[in-house]
C-alpha cells in the first residue's frame, strides 16, 4: 500500500457508528475497529475517502452467506460500505464519502474448483492472484493476466479494477477472462452470472458491468476464469532509440505474423529508470515454444538492426528481474506518485507519448500496451500541478483517447475531477447504479460522475 503525505494522514477518517451488532454474524475476532487497524490499513482507507468521513472499522466475512447478511445489515442500517480485498488498490478511484464501514473479502479465499481438462478455475474473490498462479503452475496451466501488485492483489480486486495488464495484448483483459461470477447485492441478495464452462455465455452482460465498476454495482464473492496452458519458453526484447524508429517497429510488428504475448511502447524516463539506453523503447515478450520463440526473437532484432535501434535480449531469470524492475521504473521518484490510466489510438501512441514528455520536461514514466492503446503514466506529485493533469487530459481526449487519475494526494484529487469521463453513456450508468443499488450504499461517490 502506497504512502500518503502527514498532512493527508492528519485528516483520516474518523470513527462512525457502532459495528458491534455485526459480532453475531462474523465474530469478534473478524472485525477490528479503525482504532484498531495497522497503519498501512488506515492509510490505504484515507486515500479512499473525503477527510472526516466516519469509519467504524473493517469487516472481514468468512463466507458468502456472512458477507451476504453484513450487506443486509447495512442495508438496513443505510452505512455506506467501502468494498476492498487486501487493499492494494483502494488509492484508485475517487474519494468516497457517505461511507461507514469497510468490508474486505480477505477471509473468502478458497478455490472451489480447478477443472483441469477444461482450462477453467473458481475461486473465492478474496483469493490472491500469486497464491492462484502458484497452485495452476502445477498443473501446467496460469491465468493470463498481469496486474498491479500481483503479491497482494485479489481476484476481486482485479476485476473490479479491470486490471489487465501486458498480457493483453495476446490474450485479452479481465472481461475475455471471465466466465462467471458471483456477487452479494446492495440489499443482500445473492446473484450469479455466467457458468463455469467456456461455453456458457449466459449473463455475460452483468460481468461486463461488474468488471470495472470499482465495487459500485455488487460485491464479489466468486469469479471462474479460462486458462492457459503454461508455455514452455520466454524471452524479453527491448528496442531503443528515436521515436520515429520505434514507431516504424511497433507499426511492422502488429502487422506481421509474430505473435508477442506483450508488446507495449516505453516513455523516454521509462528507458531512462531501467538504464537500457536513451530515447523511447519498445518491450516485446514472446512465450511458445522454445524454437517458435527463437525464430520470432531473431526476426525482431533484425527489425531493429535495420531500424538502428538498440537492442536488449532477455531470458529466464534476467526476464523475471526485467519485468519486476520495468514494475518499478514506472514510479515517479516520488513518495506517492500520481498514477493515471491513460487511453489513446493506438496509432497515435508514441507522437501522444512525445507530446506527454514534453508537457512534463520528460519526466512522466509509463507506458502503453500497443494494440489496445491503453496503458498508465506516472507523474511526480511534487511537481505536477492540476493544470498539468488538465494540460494532458485535453491532449489525450484530443487523440480519441482519456486520462484518468487513479492515485494521487488528497488534496489534488479534491481539486481535479479523477475520471474525467467526456462520453455520453452518464445519464445510463447513473440509472444502472440506482437499479443495482438504489440507496447508493456501495462504494458511494467513488466513480464516475460522482456515483
Amino acid at each position: 500500500m502506497a504512502a500518503i503525505p502527514a498532512e493527508d494522514y492528519a485528516n483520516a477518517p474518523r470513527l462512525g457508528p457502532p459495528i458491534e451488532e455485526l459480532t453475531s454474524i462474523v465474530g469478534a475476532e473478524n472485525i477490528r475497529s479503525y482504532g484498531e487497524l495497522s497503519e498501512p490499513w488506515q492509510r490505504a482507507i484515507a486515500q479512499a475517502v473525503a477527510p472526516g468521513t466516519q469509519i467504524s472499522g473493517v469487516v472481514y466475512p468468512g463466507t458468502s452467506a456472512e458477507l451476504a447478511e453484513v450487506v443486509r445489515q447495512a442495508d438496513e442500517h443505510q452505512w455506506g460500505i467501502l468494498p476492498c480485498g487486501n487493499g492494494s488498490k483502494l488509492s484508485w478511484g475517487g474519494l468516497g464519502s457517505d461511507i461507514n464501514l469497510v468490508v474486505s473479502t480477505q477471509r473468502l479465499n478458497r478455490v472451489i474448483e480447478h477443472a483441469v481438462g477444461d482450462l477453467t478455475v473458481t475461486a473465492e474473490a478474496g483469493t490472491k492472484f500469486a497464491d492462484l498462479q502458484a497452485l495452476l503452475a502445477k498443473a501446467g496451466q496460469f491465468l493470463a493476466l498481469d496486474p498491479a501488485y500481483p503479491e497482494t492483489a485479489t481476484l476481486g480486486g482485479i476485476v473490479a479494477t479491470s486490471d489487465a495488464g501486458s498480457l493483453r495484448q495476446r490474450y485479452g483483459g479481465v472481461r475475455d477472462m471471465l466466465l462467471g461470477l458471483s456477487l452479494v447485492r446492495a440489499d443482500g441478495a445473492i446473484a450469479k452470472a455466467g457458468g463455469r464452462v467456456v461455453k456458457n455465455v449466459a449473463g455475460y452482460d452483468l460481468m461486463k458491468l461488474i468488471s470495472g465498476s470499482y465495487g459500485t454495482l455488487g460485491i464479489l464473492t466468486q469469479v471462474t476464469f479460462r486458462l492457459y496452458p503454461l508455455q514452455t519458453d520466454s524471452r524479453t526484447v527491448i528496442l531503443t532509440g528515436e521515436a520515429e524508429a520505434i514507431a516504424q517497429a511497433t507499426q511492422t510488428l502488429l502487422h506481421s505474423a509474430l505473435t508477442p504475448a506483450a508488446l507495449d511502447i516505453l516513455s523516454t524516463a521509462t528507458v531512462t529508470n531501467l538504464q537500457i539506453g536513451k530515447g523511447m523503447g519498445l518491450v516485446a515478450r514472446f512465450q511458445s515454444m522454445a524454437s517458435s520463440v527463437k525464430a520470432q526473437i531473431d526476426r525482431l532484432l533484425e527489425l531493429g538492426q535495420t531500424l538502428s535501434l538498440s537492442s536488449h535480449l532477455y531470458a529466464d531469470t534476467d526476464e523475471q528481474q526485467l519485468w519486476q524492475r520495468l514494475a518499478a521504473s514506472t514510479s515517479a521518484d516520488s513518495s506517492e506518485p500520481i498514477v493515471c490510466k491513460i487511453g489513446v489510438r493506438p496509432a497515435e501512441a508514441i507522437a501522444v507519448l512525445a507530446q506527454t514528455e514534453a508537457i512534463t520536461s520528460q519526466t512522466a514514466a509509463g507506458l502503453i500496451h500497443a494494440s489496445s492503446g491503453l496503458g498508465k503514466l506516472y507523474l511526480d506529485s511534487q511537481a505536477t500541478s492540476p493544470a498539468t493533469l488538465l494540460e494532458l487530459r485535453t491532449l489525450y481526449q484530443a487523440h480519441g483517447g482519456f486520462l484518468s487519475v487513479l492515485q494521487a494526494p488528497i488534496a489534488v484529487k479534491q481539486e481535479f475531477e479523477v475520471w474525467g469521463y467526456a462520453g455520453n453513456g452518464l445519464d445510463l450508468m447513473r440509472r444502472l447504479k440506482h437499479q443495482f443499488d438504489p440507496k447508493n450504499l456501495l462504494s458511494p461517490h467513488r466513480f464516475v460522475g460522482g456515483i
